[in-house]
């Protein structure tokens, strides 16, 4: 996967979730698939924090094909794969950083 395609990935994730309504029933707002990276059989979410370091390398990350709006062509996003990336001082299984390499690996959380 392209740092680019990454970006929009996190971005439409922004959009969708920023976006979204309650489900009519009343709950909570609808969840989104768009941005999840799934790394050792956890889900993680991009994240806006700032202020880490990219450790080693630990594998690969798989990114999930989603259709958040059905219906359109042009909102779906194909499955994928991504370098994973250890953050110093953080458990693996807490949160990584994805991307083509360190310098452009974005920080994601896990999923609860």
């Amino acid at each position: 996967m392209t740092t680019a395609r990454l970006v929009m990935t996190v971005a439409m994730l922004a959009v969708v979730v920023g976006c979204s309504s309650g489900d009519p029933s009343g709950g909570g707002a609808a969840v989104s698939c768009a941005g999840v990276v799934t790394f050792e059989n956890r889900d993680y979410l991009p994240t806006q924090k700032t202020g880490f370091t990219v450790g080693e390398r630990l594998g690969t990350a798989t990114i999930a094909e989603c259709d958040d709006t059905p219906g359109d062509p042009g909102g779906t996003i194909a499955e994928g794969t991504t370098g994973a990336y250890a953050i110093d001082g953080v458990d693996p299984a807490e949160a990584i950083a994805v991307g083509d390499s360190p310098g452009e690996a974005t920080l994601m959380d896990i999923l609860r």
